[in-house]
């Protein structure tokens, strides 16, 4: 299936009227690839409380009401089954990136200062701990949401 590869908050356009979600823009990362890429590099991005480090499940009721509203029309039981996995797994895989790039001089991310691949390393390890710690909300509501 088709993905935008970069859901992150950044690249979705809204009304400025309704705020409402009108496009995604950065389209140059459109692949065919798994669907869980996307919703967990979003969910990534947009429940990440960047104030306390943790991840919010509120924000995330909300993001996952509409997108599984949208998906269901093509959405299988395993993709379905993969949704907590992906969750929990694209912050751990980000927070990888950032510190292979650190421990390799930080070639790839570009950066302000020689820590800064680090800082996102723990920020991302962080936000994947909260998402461990929060397992059974999370797939409680994702289940309360396909019913």
């Amino acid at each position: 299936r088709v993905i935008h590869g970069d859901p992150k908050l950044n690249n979705f356009l809204f009304d400025k009227h309704s705020q409402k979600i009108i496009s995604l823009i950065d389209l140059d990362t459109v692949k065919p690839a798994l669907v869980h890429y996307d919703i967990g590099d979003c969910v990534r991005s947009c429940c990440h409380d960047k104030t306390s480090g943790e991840f919010d499940l509120a924000v995330c009721e909300v993001l996952l009401k509409s997108y599984l509203h949208e998906v269901r029309a093509f959405f299988t039981n395993a993709d379905y089954a993969y949704l907590y996995p992906a969750i929990r797994l694209l912050p751990f895989e980000l927070g990888l990136r950032f510190y292979s790039d650190y421990l390799q001089g930080n070639r790839y991310f570009k950066v302000t200062d020689d820590q800064q691949n680090l800082q996102r390393a723990i920020e991302q390890f962080h936000l994947c701990a909260s998402i461990l710690r929060q397992e059974a909300d999370i797939k409680h509501l994702i289940s309360r949401l396909l019913c």
